[in-house]
């Protein structure tokens, strides 16, 4: 069987948005079935449209469905991927993780496998602290943790987040495909694993 793989993001700009769209093609590619899902924009409209590159990324994703308890009770493993603030994850993202209590509280979220990812502004600005606290839920979950470590050579090409990937706003380049698919496809084998 194929393990299922929610691939779930937040987006402001794009960035964490071209990630998960990264990371979903190569789950696929490795054998997966995938499920696409964005968090819910929680900051007022007013706000959002007052920034054009804010509100032309909303638009992008509108194809894209908002996420629901299901996806994550759907699934073997999870490929999240969300930017940092102030050295934790966006908080449309923690929204979400919030709504998942009686799924926690009836264990549908223990045992899947968890990665993670993220983007901030500077290298420095708290990508390592932002996927250790997405780890930490995931702990609670009684999840199981797949980071990429130094498995792969790409980690030494790619700035070396053992956690997984980060980086700063702007386009992916091959590196960071690389890096992507690589913890994408370590994700799907070890979701595999676990659920088979």
């Amino acid at each position: 069987m194929s393990p299922k793989i929610t691939v779930l993001f937040y987006s402001t700009y794009g960035t964490n948005h071209a990630i998960a769209e990264e990371a979903a093609r190569a789950a696929k590619e490795a054998g997966a079935e995938v499920r696409l899902r964005r968090c819910t924009e929680t900051a007022p409209r007013a706000v959002v449209d007052g920034q054009d590159a804010w509100r032309e990324q909303l638009d992008k994703m509108k194809d894209i469905p908002e996420a629901k308890p299901e996806d994550m009770e759907w699934a073997d493993g999870y490929f999240i991927s969300v930017p940092t603030r102030f050295g934790v994850a966006a908080s449309q993202f923690r929204a979400f993780i919030d709504t998942l209590g009686p799924q926690w509280q009836s264990g549908a979220l223990a045992n899947k496998a968890v990665t993670a990812t993220t983007s901030a502004q500077n290298p420095h600005g708290g990508q390592e602290t932002t996927l250790q606290s997405i780890y930490v839920t995931a702990m609670h979950w009684g999840a199981i943790i797949v980071p990429p470590g130094y498995a792969d050579g790409v980690k030494f090409e790619d700035g070396g987040n053992p956690y997984g990937y980060s980086c700063e706003p702007g386009p992916m380049g091959e590196t960071g495909k690389k890096s992507v698919a690589f913890q994408a496809k370590r994700l799907v084998e070890f979701a595999g694993k676990i659920s088979g």
